[in-house]
């Protein structure tokens, strides 16, 4: 639910910007001297970039999410066999052995994007979120040609 916040803060500050960046975007085009119409132009230019950026991520996550469901729905969601530290925090041991596991089980089936589901998170737990991310690109691509 924190996360949820934070985004709906995240777009409205996003909109709040791109609406008061874009009306002076607007007033440089409109004084008509090139140099500043450039400007203006290109202050538009950023809020757009930034509009792209916030959907795609919203987007990532909203399909994160209803991959998490279908594999709860299908008891097929990765259980959590980490061991902790006291302070909360994953043993790296820990991280590394369930990630040789996931990595081996997406190896074997490199096709099933439930595999690919699960070495994201054990990438995650292993904090390395590089990797992690582009596993559940990965997931989403073949979860897409699954439902083709």
């Amino acid at each position: 639910m924190k996360q949820r916040v934070t985004a709906l803060v995240l777009v409205g500050v996003l909109v709040f910007y791109v609406l008061l960046v874009g009306s002076r975007g607007f007033i440089a085009i409109k004084d008509g001297r090139p140099t500043v119409v450039v400007l203006g132009i290109a202050v538009l230019v950023i809020p757009v970039v930034g509009v792209w950026y916030i959907w795609r991520e919203l987007r990532f996550g909203f399909t994160m999410q209803q991959l998490a469901r279908e594999l709860e729905a299908e008891g097929e969601l990765p259980a959590d066999e980490l061991d902790r530290t006291p302070s909360g925090r994953v043993s790296r041991d820990s991280a590394d052995e369930v990630f040789a596991k996931r990595k081996a089980e997406t190896e074997a089936d490199p096709e099933n994007w439930r595999a690919w589901y699960r070495l994201a998170v054990a990438y995650s737990d292993a904090r390395d979120n590089a990797r992690g991310r582009k596993a559940m690109l990965n997931a989403i691509r073949l979860h897409r040609a699954e439902r083709r």
